[in-house]
């Protein structure tokens, strides 16, 4: 399976355009903490939008900051006042297995680079954070492709491995789709 997994990447790379400098589907804010963090701009908003797209009242599918994931449920709000109130809520439950804004931060294992609540829904601070984690990830690693599935599953059992896996193989395929429209 892994081994399948590195001609997906090749292909994948092929047809994103791994070394194409600029993406015109990338919003400004995420090239400028992308290029900050030394992460590739599309490889990180292929992330956000996997994390937390969400089909906006223009048809347009974007990664929405006010967005919780409680224990494997999500829960878009229309502010950020609104979901810092759902978060508060949420940890005073003490629910702490808690995904938080565009790149879905996890609150339990990640809080000490999150700060508060409130800072962490902020959503250049959030990105930040999680273009912090993906280069982690890629220092590890000296792999974008397994970066990419270990900012969502960086466990060494098989179960996490191919769930790393399979992660991956959606947020580039996300973005090779992305890449044909633009």
């Amino acid at each position: 399976m892994i081994r399948l997994s590195i001609v997906k990447t090749l292909l994948l790379t092929v047809i994103v355009g791994h070394t194409a400098p600029v993406y015109a589907f990338v919003p400004s804010g995420y090239q400028w903490v992308a290029r900050n963090s030394q992460v590739p701009e599309h490889y990180f908003y292929g992330i956000a939008l996997n994390e937390s797209g969400k089909k906006l009242s223009n048809q347009m599918f974007r990664p929405w900051p006010w967005t919780l994931n409680v224990e494997g449920k999500a829960y878009f709000y229309p502010t950020r006042k609104v979901c810092y109130r759902a978060l508060t809520g949420f940890l005073g439950q003490g629910k702490t297995i808690i995904d938080i804004g565009l790149m879905q931060v996890n609150w339990h294992y990640h809080r000490d680079k999150l700060g508060n609540p409130w800072q962490a829904l902020d959503p250049y601070f959030n990105l930040h954070v999680g273009a912090r984690i993906l280069r982690h990830e890629y220092d590890q690693t000296h792999d974008w492709f397994q970066a990419v599935g270990r900012y969502h599953s960086p466990g060494q059992l098989s179960g996490q491995k191919q769930r790393a896996i399979n992660y991956a193989n959606n947020v580039f395929k996300r973005l090779a789709r992305l890449r044909q429209r633009s």
